[in-house]
């Protein structure tokens, strides 16, 4: 790993499919998104290659982060990228890659963001943002638990499904 890049991984007891559900459904990923006691609110949410979130990040003090992550790669279900910024208000792109890997019957999953300069990663860091991430993907495992076996593969916007 180098001075830019920020790796989080956690082990999830659901197939890399259902948690591909969580991670792509636009009626659930807004629901568990975010560390603990942050909520979200979509502006924009076209979950595919080529497609973009942007949303509001709330804070429990009521502090709105912006955020817009645009899609490179929506590899099914496997991998996602995008770039992640501050929906163009002056902070710099980070690209975000989330892996999915079938492990012991569950799924690994693998996020590293790379930063453009290792002072971005540094000044991340200083807000704690490994520690928010890490709350995040335990949101996540909060979900899968609560709902991963309801959780389906999710209807596309022609209505097929994927």
């Amino acid at each position: 790993m180098d001075n830019r890049t920020m790796v989080l991984e956690r082990q999830f007891n659901a197939t890399p499919e259902v948690v591909w559900a969580a991670l792509s459904d636009p009626n659930v990923l807004p629901t568990w998104w975010g560390p603990d006691g942050f909520s979200c609110k979509t502006k924009v949410i076209d979950l595919r290659e080529g497609g973009q979130w942007r949303f509001d990040m709330i804070a429990p003090d009521g502090t709105v982060f912006a955020n817009r992550h645009r899609f490179t790669v929506y590899d099914k279900p496997r991998r996602i990228v995008y770039l992640l910024d501050d929906d163009g208000q002056g902070e710099r792109s980070k690209t975000a890659e989330i892996t999915l890997m079938p492990q012991d019957g569950g799924t690994a999953l693998r996020l590293c963001m790379r930063f453009a300069t290792a002072e971005d990663l540094r000044a991340a860091k200083t807000y704690n943002a490994v520690e928010l991430g890490y709350q995040t993907l335990g949101k996540l495992a909060a979900y899968l638990e609560a709902h991963g076996q309801e959780t389906t593969p999710c209807a596309t916007p022609d209505g097929t499904v994927e």
